[in-house]
Order: structure tokens, then C-alpha cells, then sequence
């Protein structure tokens, strides 16, 4: 405990989950449960574990976390059983590669959907920086780069010719919220986007899937598959997170793109509903300061709590967008600590709803765990998201000023667009080969 402590204020409270595993129990799912339990969201090529015989002195090469690990971990649990095997964990940066160094063994970590993803785009797993390559393998008509770093790099897609007007996405959270590839692929394929960053690190919180907890079991290391931040870090070496990459470094990443700056920007996540068949996309405009001016967005009317807004300008273009989604889209911001606003988009893309003091209504969903919600529509609230302020403050450094839309789409649409775009690749596969 005294170790939690003392490394809570390097680690943002948004991570920080004070809570203890069953020894008995070890394969219990404690955080994560709302994904995998509940919404039964697909981490299986996520990452992949094998026993691989390296010599002592392969590891000279390797940076080791073991120490750093160790002391940044919410697990309790999990750390205490490192200890306890003696377990030494190293990193090859270049790779993204993990290593388990036990007495008698090494266990090799995999960044299965990482390396799948890159071979798509290049050929082959680039260990450095890249310049802007065509990827008809992945997008026809679309280039890519690979942006390297310690924490999983990036790639970023564009337009052969980009259209200026149209916006850009981002896809900060590529590895954690499964599927949210397909559907910026799916955007740039339509012409809908001029380009995209895409994360292809973790964040520490992506779990293991069964696959591999079994292979583990077998090996005497019976991890808590749930908050996998004693595998790959979720924090710099200063304890910083590294989830926050993409919106901190926004200008950087955009700077790589050729053209003029994006006036609007798209960041997609993935999130699980209230109910099973929760199929409505959640539109964040803001929920810290800098507060959106709603005046701003359009023709806005107020009466009483009822809320009128018939969107212009980048949120109209926007929605239109994201309303290829789902005919179910909500749109979420506050003006102030205590005025927040839950509107329903109609069919001529007008949004109504009401204002409420978030203060008073937003409620936890699961105890224990940062996901809010309101009990009144049952749906999940997005505006306290920390990482959308953080990208709109990058974004005002911008001379476009970009605006931000934090778009979070439900675990079936993500499906079901996954599902199209593996439908769309083998037409194009087939229609290659005819040629």
C-alpha cells in the first residue's frame, strides 16, 4: 500500500483504482469488466504470448522496466506475483516487444494487432520512421507513415490528393477500443476524411483474452488478466501516461500532413452502452474549460430546461458525417461546472433535449471505475472525458483553431462495420487477382 501511495502522484487520478485481487481467484476480472463481461468487446488479436529461448546476452539490448513497472502499477495483486517469481521484464523499443525473463524461462509479449497493421500498410514491420508510402494493400488510392516512438508509434493515413475542406480524424485509442480502425478506414474509403492518426500503442488497460490466460495458467504465471499495466507500461518514465499521447502532441502529428491545417477534427473511440443492444453514438463538444459557446454552433434556443440547436458550420458538417453511423446520435457538452446539455439529433439534423446541472445528475455506473452516466436517459455521459479537453487546448494552438468532436461509438456499430470493411478488403482482393 505504501508503495500505491507514494506513486499516485506521478500516475492522473483517472487511473487510479485502489483495489485488491483474490489470490484464489486470479483470473477474475476486476477493471475492464464493463468491456469484456459486459460488453463483450473482442481483444483476442490484440496481443499474443510465447515461450521463446533467448541467450543472456539478447537482453543487453532490451530496456528494462522491471523496477519501473513494478512501482507504477494499480495491481496489487499482480505485482506481488512478479516479485514473487522473480520476474525481470524488458522492452525492445524498436519491436514493441515484451519480455518475461524468469529463472528457467523467458515469456515473449506480442503487439499481434500492431504488427498486423503495419505489415498491411508497408509490406513489412518498419523499425523506424518512415516517409509517406502508397497502401493499396490497406486503402487503395490512400498513403501512409509510420511514426515511431517508445510507446508503439503511430501511423497516420492520407489522401493521394487530400481534399482541404474535409476533416481529419484521430484514433487515439486504437488498441483499446477494438474496431475503431474499420471505422476510420471505413470514413477515409467513403471520402468522408482527409486523413487519420491512429495509436498503435497501449494505454496499460487493454486485458488479455482467454487464449492467452490459459497459456499462462499452464506456465505457473496466473496474471489478473484485467488493468494489464505489468505487461506494457501506461506511463513514461517521468509517470506520465502515454494514452494522452496523441491529443498532448496534436500540433506535432498534424504538422506531418501536407496542406493546409484541418479546420475540424474527429476523435473516434469505442464505447460500451447501458444495455446490450445499445446502439446510439455519443457526439462529446467539451466538458472542461475551454468550455464550447453553443451561441458558436448554431441557431441555439433556450426555453426553460428545453434545448433547441440547429447546428452550422463544422458541427453540421460534422454530423452529417457521423450520422452514417446510426440513426441514434446524441450530442453531449457543458457551458459551466454546474450547466450541461443532452440533445437528440432529428431527422433534419436539428438536435433537441434539456440542460441540467451535471453535479446533481451524472451518476457512476460501475463502483470503482471512471465511466459516468445519466440515470435519466440511461446513457453514458461523455463530457467529463479528461483526454477530449486535453486535444481541444492542443487544438486552439492550431492556426486553423481546429474544433474537436469526440465521437463514441457502441460496440455493435463498431461490429458491424468491422464486418463490412472484411467484406469490402476480399472484393478488392478478388477483383485484384482477376486483373
Amino acid at each position: 500500500m505504501t508503495n500505491l501511495r507514494q506513486c499516485q502522484s506521478c500516475i492522473s487520478p483517472l487511473f487510479i483504482s485502489d483495489f485488491s485481487v483474490d489470490p484464489q481467484a486470479p483470473f477474475e476480472r476486476h477493471l475492464n469488466r464493463l468491456e469484456v463481461e459486459i460488453g463483450g468487446e473482442d481483444y483476442r488479436d490484440l496481443k499474443q504470448v510465447d515461450l521463446v529461448d533467448l541467450p543472456a546476452a539478447a537482453f543487453d539490448s532490451l530496456v528494462e522496466l522491471t523496477e519501473r513497472l513494478l512501482r507504477t502499477t494499480q495491481n496489487r495483486y499482480n505485482r506481488q506475483l512478479l516479485i514473487d517469481l522473480g520476474v525481470r521484464i524488458y522492452l525492445d523499443p524498436r519491436r514493441y516487444q515484451i519480455y518475461y525473463r524468469l529463472p528457467e524461462r523467458t515469456i515473449r509479449f506480442l503487439p499481434s494487432w500492431r504488427a498486423q497493421v503495419l505489415t498491411r500498410v508497408f509490406g513489412k514491420l518498419p523499425l523506424e520512421t518512415t516517409d509517406w508510402q502508397p497502401c493499396p494493400s490497406l486503402l487503395p488510392g490512400y498513403q501512409g507513415s509510420y511514426l515511431a516512438d517508445e510507446a508503439g508509434g503511430s501511423l497516420l493515413l492520407q489522401a493521394v490528393a487530400p481534399d482541404p475542406e474535409l476533416p481529419l480524424l484521430t484514433v487515439s485509442h486504437g488498441p483499446y477500443d477494438p474496431h475503431t480502425l474499420e471505422v476510420a478506414l471505413y470514413f477515409l474509403r467513403d471520402g468522408r476524411a482527409r486523413g487519420a492518426i491512429i495509436n498503435l500503442g497501449f494505454s496499460g488497460r487493454e486485458p488479455l483474452a482467454d487464449n492467452n490466460l490459459q497459456k499462462l495458467q499452464q506456465w505457473g504465471i496466473p496474471l489478473n488478466p484485467s488493468n494489464i499495466d505489468v505487461i506494457y507500461p501506461y506511463v513514461d518514465e517521468g509517470g506520465h501516461p502515454y494514452c494522452y499521447k496523441q491529443e498532448e502532441g496534436l500540433c506535432g502529428f498534424v504538422k506531418h500532413f501536407p496542406g493546409p491545417e484541418p479546420v475540424l477534427i474527429i476523435d473516434v473511440h469505442g464505447y460500451v452502452g447501458t444495455f446490450k443492444e445499445d446502439r446510439r453514438v455519443i457526439v462529446g463538444l467539451g466538458g472542461l474549460p475551454p468550455y464550447p459557446n453553443p451561441q458558436r454552433m448554431g441557431q441555439f434556443e433556450v426555453s426553460g430546461r428545453q434545448v433547441r440547436l440547429l447546428p452550422k458550420g463544422r458541427l453540421r458538417q460534422g454530423l452529417q458525417m457521423v450520422r452514417e453511423l446510426s440513426p441514434q446520435i446524441v450530442v453531449q457538452f457543458c457551458t459551466h461546472r454546474h450547466v450541461a446539455y443532452h440533445l437528440e439529433m432529428q431527422e433534419d439534423l436539428s438536435l433537441e433535449g434539456r440542460c441540467f446541472d451535471p453535479q446533481e445528475e451524472v451518476e457512476s455506473l460501475l463502483a470503482g471505475e471512471e465511466r459516468c452516466f445519466l440515470p435519466q436517459e440511461n446513457i453514458r455521459w461523455l463530457p467529463s472525458a479528461n483526454a477530449n479537453a486535453v486535444q481541444r487546448m492542443q487544438a486552439c494552438n492550431l492556426c486553423s483553431c481546429a474544433g474537436c468532436m469526440h465521437v463514441e461509438i457502441p460496440t455493435l456499430i463498431r461490429q458491424r462495420l468491422a464486418l463490412r470493411m472484411k467484406k469490402i478488403a476480399i472484393t478488392d482482393s478478388l477483383t485484384s487477382s482477376e486483373l
